[in-house]
């Protein structure tokens, strides 16, 4: 009796020891798949968001990764195309495979930015950037939205009251697109390339100086745009550049406001020492770009010059080292006249004429109706639009005078 009990004894430990190695063994097994499954979580989240000394840089689609290892050691090719699209400004960036637009014309030239875009393999838009409210730069965006997918929408923070801007807001609604303005000093990839944000530095009450200005950099190769950015924004940029450590030696200069005497002013050219420049303007346009002092600027700098209103669609292909062209650079050196002539379109000196104000730091003309005139800088004048706008003058793009 005694002999089976002691068996059945062993029996039961055994059991009880074959249990309880099962649940060592499954416990070991639990602890070291969750460990494991712990460390390769750690160690993506990590390599996606540790950050790496240097200056942050953004990725289409939010990402972001550290200035060191972010960009491709081999730049791929960089394609700037300066869109002929009349009196506007229109410019798409290709490079690796992503897209970007900045500014979208004028209204009624949607379609024909469509077609190009189409032509050209674009499918989504990395980026749309409207530099500034000004219809010659928002015209068409409302189709641009309609048309194609969109990851960033940057614009300036100034608004307008008028049919394009709402129109524009209304597209980015109807998409679920939300929009932002860029710090300065931030960076963001296309491609192998990159391009820092320069601008605007401050609130403007001129919506040109409230521009979205932008360095473009692909290796070697550098292009500036300023959009509209007047004499007063292009000297905060020079001196934000110099705050953020930026080099603004560029090869290629995008023309601020269409060759008005108002920009490309002597700090500027002076930071940036352009090699070459690209009006962007339409053929006899009624403000008279290019402005003959922008040209003299540019000729006595030895800076080359391309304008779509003489040689239609530019492009600039950059390999990192060397920068190629569809074009030869203008040799005419021709400015702009003012539509129609002050004979023709004179008034007869018992008809009224009609008054202006001046704002004569912006060099803009306003309607006396008009809802943004100037508080200080201020003139009035009875001179024919045709003899402003001779002077350096420019319409104010709000009351249209």
């Amino acid at each position: 009796m005694e002999k089976k009990w002691n068996l059945e004894k062993c029996r039961i430990l055994s059991v009880m020891l074959a249990f309880l190695l099962s649940i060592s063994v499954a416990t070991g097994c639990s602890q070291s798949g969750y460990g494991a499954g712990i460390g390769s979580l750690r160690g993506g989240y990590g390599s996606q968001n540790t950050p790496s000394t240097g200056t942050t840089i953004n990725t289409p689609g939010g990402a972001q990764g550290g200035s060191s290892g972010s960009i491709q050691e081999e730049e791929e090719l960089l394609e700037v195309h300066f869109l002929d699209i009349g009196q506007g400004d229109c410019t798409l960036v290709k490079c690796g495979g992503q897209a970007m637009l900045i500014d979208a014309g004028v209204d009624g030239v949607g379609t024909q930015i469509q077609n190009y875009l189409t032509k050209q393999g674009v499918e989504k838009l990395d980026y749309l950037i409207l530099t500034h409210p000004d219809s010659d730069h928002i015209g068409s965006a409302a189709v641009v939205i309609n048309k194609f997918e969109i990851d960033k929408v940057f614009m300036s923070d100034y608004e307008k009251d008028n049919k394009t801007y709402r129109n524009l807001i209304r597209a980015l609604d109807q998409k679920n697109l939300k929009w932002e303005t860029p710090a300065v000093g931030s960076v963001y990839t296309l491609g192998s390339a990159q391009f820092t944000i320069l601008g605007p530095v401050k609130e403007y009450e001129d919506p040109n100086n409230a521009s979205i200005a932008l360095l473009l950099k692909n290796g070697e190769n550098t292009f500036l745009f300023t959009g509209d950015a007047e004499e007063e924004a292009e000297a905060d940029i020079v001196e934000a550049a110099k705050a953020h450590n930026i080099d603004l030696k560029t090869d290629v200069y995008k023309a601020g406001h269409h060759g008005s005497r108002t920009s490309s002013s002597m700090p500027l050219l002076d930071a940036a020492e352009p090699a070459s420049a690209v009006i962007s303007c339409g053929e006899g346009n009624s403000y008279g770009h290019p402005h003959a002092q922008t040209l003299n600027s540019f000729r006595m700098r030895g800076i080359l010059v391309y304008r779509t209103d003489e040689q239609g669609t530019i492009v600039a292909k950059a390999d990192g080292k060397a920068i190629t062209w569809n074009t030869a650079p203008s040799d005419t050196w021709q400015a702009g006249e003012p539509t129609g002539s002050s004979k023709k379109n004179s008034t007869s000196t018992e008809q009224p004429k009609t008054v202006y104000i001046l704002n004569t730091k912006s060099m803009k003309f306003h309607r006396t109706t008009c809802k943004s005139l100037p508080t200080a800088n201020r003139e009035e004048t009875t001179k024919s639009r045709e003899e402003l706008i001779k002077e350096g003058y420019e319409p104010c793009g709000r009351c249209k005078p």
